[in-house]
């Protein structure tokens, strides 16, 4: 039987195009907003009527789905909900973003979880339960939210260009309001498997229930499998489980599986029978999870894994760059005066990539902005970069630009690039395709137009991996936040300096000059 609602037009705005989803919370559609040239959303149906109490009852749809618009606002790891009503047949809807991606518990059912994917996952729905524990401001008071349906089919796993493996959670709020109607009374029976005690006993709930659900899941995202199991699938014997039943362990669940006793003693801990003896906040669940990655990839990353690339240059290249850097320098600054400082950066001390077009091509380029006085001091100057590119967590590249001055020591100007994102692999691509950059000066006294410019030349061996970064980073799978990868190649960063500044203080200083612009 065809289903009526495919083609209609909702709110006289959101034509029906496509059902998507069914649960116990409602069905999904896929939907396209014509006032927006048909931009796709997703209008989910929820499984109640508030034909009855009808205006108590919408007046708390309303808080619920406003309160959930403001929480996609606030955190990326939250689905954003855009509109809200109710139709004609007083049935409740609200509109989403369109998300094409997966569910979490289709993909646990299809495969194991690696340790780094685990990890980055749970900090991800982590995020998302910290921005709602925390609270929202609505109409001038801050209300925490508790989701109360902490389950892998509420978590929807993305592809996205400039984040890698992106974790949202869905339905914030809407199982309370499910709960207020008494034709949904059997709708935890679809989820007790991931109930915490005290919710299994209709006492009010705190974000520590919320800490309980998440230990379930992550159980099953290691295991594949629950760690309590009732014999028959009933309320009662729910209940009892988990309220009184020990968890599996994980040697009992999945024999052969490794783990750091770090993660063991989280997820155990978060299955506290007691709220008091478990995490008691989402946010030192993140710290530790932090902890456990630090010392997951400390163990991890080894230079012959090719895990952390560091190319360095041998005596006679490392001249011959500098060599290069004194030809270039004068015979192609080009006219200075035609770059101007975006109006969306700040005026303060900063380095970042640009794209600039002279003489037909695209060219790399490195824009820096400091005191006039220390742009003098990096006029008289020998150039320096150095590259260096890590794979896991997250793909990243740290582009180190070194200028120093015999009298006045370096100038450290690093730039992290995410080759997960359009702007890191075009930055990447134009820096070994060209083999040298240029770096643009502006003096903070006058920000406007750009003071001086130097060229910096690129070791061969450097331009000949950036592609392979390149071409590496597209197909990996980022395991964790880019921020871990930004951290670990600051350690690396932080131990080559001293060899670099070595390096420079050996040249022959007899190569300086000046360059006016």
């Amino acid at each position: 039987m065809p289903d009526p609602n495919i083609g209609r037009l909702l709110s006289k705005r959101y034509q029906l195009q496509e059902l998507i989803g069914t649960g116990a919370m409602g069905r999904v559609y896929r939907a396209k907003d014509v006032l927006l040239g048909g931009v796709p959303v997703a209008v989910k149906f929820l499984a109640l009527s508030i034909q009855n109490e009808k205006m108590r009852l919408q007046d708390r749809f309303e808080r619920e789905a406003k309160t959930c618009a403001l929480l996609g606002q606030k955190s990326i790891h939250i689905v954003r909900v855009m509109d809200y009503g109710v139709d004609e047949n007083n049935t409740p809807f609200y509109v989403m973003e369109y998300l094409q991606g997966q569910s979490l518990s289709n993909i646990i059912r299809l495969q194991n979880l690696s340790l780094p994917r685990f990890l980055s996952m749970v900090r991800q729905i982590c995020l998302g339960l910290q921005c709602a524990h925390d609270g929202i401001s609505v109409d001038g008071n801050i209300y925490p939210i508790i989701h109360r349906d902490i389950k892998p089919s509420n978590m929807l796993v993305i592809q996205d260009p400039s984040f890698g493996e992106l974790v949202k959670v869905l339905d914030f709020g809407i199982a309370k309001l499910l709960q207020s109607d008494s034709n949904v009374t059997n709708y935890y029976l679809g989820t007790l498997a991931y109930s915490s005690p005290e919710q299994m006993e209709g006492k009010e709930l705190d974000n520590r229930s919320d800490i309980y659900s998440l230990g379930v899941m992550m159980f099953e995202m290691l295991t594949g499998t629950m760690p309590l199991l009732p014999t028959i699938s009933s309320f009662g014997a729910w209940y009892k489980l988990h309220r009184y039943q020990q968890p599996l362990s994980f040697a009992e669940a999945a024999p052969h599986l490794q783990l750091p006793k770090q993660v063991e003693d989280l997820v155990m801990s978060c299955l506290a029978k007691a709220a008091s003896d478990r995490p008691q906040s989402i946010n030192d669940i993140l710290n530790t999870l932090v902890s456990i990655e630090h010392h997951y990839h400390k163990r991890n990353i080894q230079p012959e894994s090719n895990a952390l690339i560091n190319v360095t240059t041998g005596k006679a290249e490392f001249e011959q760059q500098i060599k290069t850097d004194l030809r270039t320098s004068i015979s192609q600054h080009g006219n200075t005066h035609i770059y101007s400082w975006p109006e969306n950066k700040p005026i303060a001390d900063i380095v970042f990539p640009q794209k600039i077009h002279i003489n037909g091509e695209d060219l790399p380029s490195l824009w820096v902005m400091l005191p006039q006085e220390e742009i003098q001091k990096c006029l008289i100057c020998k150039r320096y970069n150095q590259f260096l590119f890590i794979s896991i967590p997250h793909p990243m590249l740290l582009w180190l630009t070194v200028i120093y001055n015999r009298t006045h020591g370096p100038k450290w100007l690093p730039y992290y690039l995410d080759l997960k994102t359009n702007l890191g692999q075009e930055i990447a691509h134009l820096l070994g395709q060209k083999g040298y950059y240029r770096i643009l000066f502006f003096a903070r006294e006058t920000p406007h137009r750009c003071s001086h410019m130097l060229v910096s030349s690129i070791a061969s061996a450097q331009c000949e991996r950036m592609q392979e970064w390149i071409n590496n980073s597209s197909v990996l799978v980022s395991s964790a936040e880019p921020q871990m990868s930004k951290s670990l190649l600051k350690h690396e960063y932080e131990k080559i300096k001293p060899m670099i500044l070595a390096k420079l203080e050996a040249m022959n200083t007899s190569s300086q000059f000046h360059l006016s612009s």
